[in-house]
């Protein structure tokens, strides 16, 4: 088994492309495995110009271990071997794009957050100097925890495209990932492409709106805060994954679009108790006003000749001597509520 400067142990091929072999790896220092990338030459590259390559790639390695965010691939370490560049990474565990694309496109609401991860990555690389050279399904990793992990910037800085190129690039991996392009997420691929009628979007704006589009919410105004707060609720986050990553990443208390709005400090309980005190004081009023009458009825007639208790026509008391029982003592009760 072959052992890489001195501390990378070789275990088995991980992946093949035209830039390099990823192999899985045991890092003998910290005793965890890893994602170990050796350089590869193109096929009749001239003998003068392979140092030039290697450094080049050294140092778009090195680069790269600046940008920290979760939608992007860490680099751990870059080592030389027979002159030529290892780049350790942390090895996600799941497949990439392209080997997921083999068994058929996406629905577009998955679409959507991959995109919106790929994108937060994209943007966390430019923000560190490390624009990507073009972003592909090979170089977009599906971890088998959610996350989604942008690769791929070994070619940086010297090869890193341009943001409109960046954005290109992007609106054209969705539209090979989407199994759908005629709803909400057909207009996010044009308006990347530049086929929109609103023109090509910001970075920030096409984020927000892929977000919007993955998790289901409604369109609400461009630019205003209300757009904000959608791509607010609908992140997750990913960026990586959790995302998305992302990584995925503002809490999501309800569904965008579930209609579902209550008002700061109101609780269920206190407004179904509400309406039941209307019922319970008219009641109250209207028991209080019967009794109140029955008084005054029976003061007048006790005033008049002939009534009183005993006296013939009179009124008879119902309530038993020496009782101590009042009128006031037997109204109705309010019901409780």
């Amino acid at each position: 088994m072959t052992v890489i400067a001195g501390r990378y142990r070789l275990l088995d091929v991980l992946a093949e492309g035209a830039t390099g072999t990823v192999w899985r790896a045991l890092d003998g220092t910290g005793g965890h495995e890893v994602a170990l990338k050796e350089s590869r030459v193109p096929p009749g590259l001239p003998a003068d110009e392979v140092p030039p390559l290697h450094a080049r790639r050294e140092r778009g390695a090195r680069a790269a271990a600046r940008i920290s965010h979760p939608s992007v691939v860490r680099v751990l370490d870059v080592v030389t071997e027979d002159g030529r560049p290892w780049v350790a990474t942390e090895l996600v565990r799941g497949l990439t794009l392209a080997e997921t694309l083999a068994g058929g496109p996406l629905p577009s609401r998955e679409a959507a957050r991959v995109g919106a991860e790929v994108l937060a990555g994209l943007r966390a690389a430019r923000e560190a100097g490390v624009p990507h050279r073009g972003v592909e399904p090979e170089d977009v990793l599906l971890g088998n925890d959610g996350r989604v992990v942008v690769t791929g910037f070994d070619g940086a800085p010297e090869g890193g495209a341009s943001r409109a190129e960046e954005l290109r690039s992007l609106g054209a991996l969705l539209e090979r990932v989407a199994d759908d392009r005629s709803g909400p997420l057909g207009s996010v691929i044009d308006a990347l492409l530049g086929e929109g009628p609103g023109g090509a979007p910001t970075a920030e704006r096409a984020e927000r709106e892929l977000r919007r589009v993955a998790g289901g919410g409604a369109r609400t105004p461009t630019g205003g805060s209300g757009a904000d707060g959608a791509g607010a609720r609908a992140g997750g986050g990913a960026s990586g994954t959790g995302a998305t990553s992302a990584d995925a990443s503002a809490t999501h208390r309800s569904a965008p679009g579930d209609g579902a709005v209550s008002a700061p400090g109101t609780s269920p309980a206190r407004r179904t108790r509400t309406p039941r005190r209307v019922p319970v004081l008219v009641a109250g009023v209207v028991g209080a006003l019967l009794i109140a009458g029955a008084l005054v009825y029976h003061a007048v007639r006790d005033e008049e000749p002939g009534t009183g208790p005993g006296a013939p026509g009179g009124v008879t008391s119902t309530v038993p001597a020496g009782s101590g029982t009042t009128g006031a003592d037997v109204a109705p009760t309010a019901p409780r509520s």
